[in-house]
């Protein structure tokens, strides 16, 4: 039986993450990279395919857990008829840059005396290769290819049906530790570490990072902690930030709507920004920006949706047919064809990058000037061609009224600035170009009821059209703004949670069914802010952020009907767009606040 995905945590050291159960388990670790094979790969499949279990032997013991504030650093304390257990588990994170990485469990009795166990199955390759076991001096040593990892602790561990495993009893007042570290199998054996004094140091990483957070008002701890859990998600070595750290886990319980989000991509890439910036941190926003940078570099007509966190272009999709999935949510899929989709809202999407960037005071550069103008004429040549849009649909390309509409972004953001070294004849022609495609998107996009729709000359809806107030395509009050917001309100939402689109009604390549869309969710939150329904704003933020996980955490999709989180986790655009919220929320009570205070 699977664990649902709202019962995990994640650890992190900026270059990979762990998901741990409330249980102890950790099921899902890549090392050393995000995108790099799974070592543990019993969330997409069983205990046979790769966890490390740390928990009492009583399995009636209970357990509560948090975060050490602002941290990645999870405490779980568990309590069982004999006694009571405190658990610290964390990646190291540094700074600095270094070729292993640790994963750090220490143990520590509170309570009575409580039995426990530990299992460690070491699977390399997504779950399918089982490594060479050996002591080796202080530690044992397993080694597959070009991986090797070592597990040091003080506790006496056997073999055992392929695994590692022991039998000890904690008493209050007594300790101890144990650390997993891997590195390349060809290079030296990763060093021994103090467990006390990489805890110390990992603690003073993240609350150094994590306390230079602007605060949101009444959300602010929940602000911090979605801040902290999208630096979990950034690739310290080059500024990328991924997705999310899982692959496949599903949108649909038994269904195929099952994708790798192990990468970076450009969509996200705005909203990731005006995160950072509003939330104060300008280096890690300097960092993803200059990520944006190179990634992108080459031809205008090679840009891609997504790429690996070190600019990776090739990301071909295949199936890992050994594992059975999540619940049984079948194909696994590692990598994602996306890559190679054309996806007209990307160029939006960059463009609108590099301008908030110069809105916000960051230099973008000449190169990136000249990088942004050779964007543009490509899209100058492209705007009108058909594309697979944000959700990637895989049954052919249509005209995406949001494609068009980050198109006609693009173009106006460049037309309006007079910072860049753009010429004023490119600026005027762009400023035609925009004109063009806001008159076809009022032709083509509009349905006689008149509200936005998902695609020219169709009726189907589409979430991804609560942005167009958000980037002032018209004003917030215009009538067919008003009417898109409402239309979304009531077609595409479960007990008030929005829906991406409706996926039986209308083909994206795959069967029907799946949660809602929670970015999507807090989008309609910004939209219902603009639109000066701030009360109604507030609620439907309080809704979401309640779904959140007893430690902060939100997946990618939420199925009201079960209660129950569906798609990647944690995902950085439901975290992303929870920031965002947030602060478009607590402005708009600061200047409600204000007004009062003026009239009073």
């Amino acid at each position: 039986m699977s664990t649902p995905i709202e019962d995990y945590a994640m650890l992190g050291d900026c270059r990979s993450a762990a998901l741990v159960s409330r249980n102890g388990s950790i099921d899902w670790l890549c090392l050393p990279r995000f995108d790099s094979d799974a070592v543990f790969a019993a969330l997409l499949g069983t205990p046979e395919h790769g966890r490390w279990l740390l928990c009492p032997q009583d399995d009636q013991a209970t357990s509560t857990r948090r975060y050490l504030d602002g941290s990645l650093i999870l405490e779980t304390t568990f309590t069982t008829a004999t006694g009571v257990v405190r658990m610290i588990d964390f990646m190291v994170a540094s700074g600095n840059g270094h070729p292993h990485s640790h994963l750090v469990r220490c143990l520590e009795g509170v309570q009575g005396r409580v039995p426990m166990r530990t299992e460690l199955v070491l699977r390399f390759g997504y779950g399918r290769i089982v490594p060479w076991v050996t002591e080796d001096d202080d530690a044992l040593r397993a080694v597959a290819g070009p991986d090797q990892v070592l597990l040091r602790t003080p506790v006496a561990m056997q073999g055992r049906d392929l695994t590692s495993q022991s039998d000890f009893t904690l008493a209050a007042g007594e300790s101890t530790w144990f650390v997993l570290s891997h590195g390349a199998s060809h290079l030296e054996r990763p060093p021994a570490l103090e467990p006390q004094d990489a805890l110390e140091a990992t603690l003073a990483f993240w609350e150094d990072w994590s306390a230079r957070c602007a605060p949101a008002g009444r959300w602010s701890a929940q602000v911090r902690r979605s801040l902290v859990v999208l630096k979990g998600l950034s690739y310290l070595p080059t500024g990328a930030i991924v997705a999310a750290p899982t692959a496949s886990l599903p949108e649909k319980i038994a269904g195929q709507r099952n994708w790798d989000y192990r990468y970076c991509w450009l969509r996200d890439s705005s909203f990731i920004l005006l995160a950072l910036m509003n939330a104060g941190f300008r280096h890690e926003a300097g960092a993803f920006r200059d990520w944006v940078k190179r990634a992108v570099a080459g031809t205008p007509d090679q840009l891609q949706a997504l790429y690996g966190v070190g600019g990776e272009r090739r990301l071909q999709e295949w199936v890992a047919d050994w594992l059975p999935g999540y619940e049984g949510s079948a194909p696994v899929r590692i990598g994602n064809a996306a890559a190679c989709q054309f996806q007209l809202d990307v160029y939006g999407e960059l463009i609108a990058l590099f301008e908030v960037a110069r809105m916000r005071g960051m230099k973008v550069g000449r190169d990136g000037n000249q990088l942004e103008r050779a964007f543009l004429q490509e899209l100058e040549a492209r705007w009108q061609e058909p594309d697979e849009g944000i959700w990637e649909v895989r049954c052919g390309r249509r005209h995406f009224t949001h494609s068009k509409l980050m198109a006609w972004l693009a173009f106006h953001l460049a037309s309006q600035n007079d910072q860049s070294g753009f010429s004023q004849e490119d600026r005027q022609r762009w400023q035609v170009q925009a004109e063009q495609v806001h008159a076809q998107i009022l032709q083509r996009g509009l349905h006689a009821d008149g509200y936005f729709v998902q695609s020219y000359d169709s009726d189907a809806l589409d979430a991804a059209l609560l942005l167009m107030p958000l980037v002032g395509f018209l004003p917030a009050d215009d009538p067919r703004i008003v009417a898109t917001v409402e239309a979304i309100q009531a077609q595409l939402t479960v007990d008030g949670l929005v829906q991406r689109y409706h996926t039986h009604d209308h083909a994206d390549g795959l069967p029907p069914g799946e949660g809602t869309f929670l970015a999507c969710s807090f989008w309609l939150v910004e939209a219902l802010v603009m639109l000066g329904r701030t009360e109604q704003a507030t609620a439907l933020y309080d809704t979401l952020q309640a779904l959140c996980n007893d430690v902060g955490l939100l997946a990618e999709e939420y199925d009201p009907r079960s209660k129950r989180m569906l798609g990647n986790f944690p995902q950085g655009y439901s975290h992303v767009a929870l920031v965002n919220a947030a602060y478009r929320l607590n402005d708009a009570h600061n200047a409600k606040r204000t007004s009062a205070e003026v009239h009073a």
